[in-house]
């Protein structure tokens, strides 16, 4: 049996737009592995609710941790892409880091399912991200980009001087982060309504004013 045989979908018409389609499946496969894990995450039910075969799934992927991998690229490509459009080093320093933490909190608070994604790659210890070059590439822009940002910022006597990119983009991810990571056992713990509206735009400059008190030049 040949491999355009084999990748055929079964009685579901011709397939016209590979792209398109490979596009689908890492759609709907990014919300089943963000709601179940790798291990619950079942082909069966992401070619259900796709246009395409799990034949033809496997075809495009290789396999589920194939297509995995491919969800955790994407996930971390659509982020690198809009953080890249936000024009940082047209901006005061100052200006530019509270545009950054902004951004990067409304983005965490937005998609939840890449919070999830993360938290499950930390399961794994990572082990998948590790395979991909991609997202090694993508996360070293992120890396620059904060990197150009203190340095401007030490230049113009506004940052202090000695500060790690990495450690920045760190701290900037944890408070971040944790809002939507651990938002539904604080809520019930504390009984406290952590997803208003009002509270999470007092969160979020709160993260704002931290992140700035801790690279201002003192």
């Amino acid at each position: 049996m040949s491999i355009e045989t084999i990748a055929r979908p079964a009685a579901r018409g011709r397939v016209n737009d590979p792209e398109g389609t490979k596009r689908n499946i890492i759609d709907v496969a990014t919300t089943e592995f963000a709601l179940r894990g790798l291990s619950g995450a079942r082909i069966d039910e992401i070619a259900a609710k796709t246009k395409c075969s799990k034949r033809m799934i496997y075809y495009y992927f290789d396999s589920k941790e194939g297509l995995y991998l491919k969800v955790l690229e994407a996930a971390y490509s659509a982020m690198r892409a809009s953080e890249a459009s936000l024009d940082l080093d047209d901006l005061a320093p100052v200006e530019a880091l509270k545009r950054l933490v902004r951004f990067t909190f409304d983005h965490h608070n937005s998609n939840e399912d890449f919070i999830r994604l993360v938290m499950i790659e930390n399961i794994h210890h990572a082990e998948y991200l590790a395979r991909s070059s991609v997202i090694q590439e993508l996360n070293l822009t992120a890396i620059d980009a904060a990197d150009r940002l203190l340095k401007r910022g030490v230049r113009e006597g506004v940052f202090r001087a000695g500060l790690d990119p990495v450690m920045l983009h760190w701290q900037i991810s944890a408070l971040c982060f944790f809002n939507v990571s651990n938002r539904a056992t604080f809520s019930r713990i504390f009984r406290h309504d952590l997803d208003s509206q009002e509270f999470l735009a007092s969160l979020r400059e709160s993260a704002v004013e931290m992140i700035v008190r801790y690279v201002e030049k003192r």
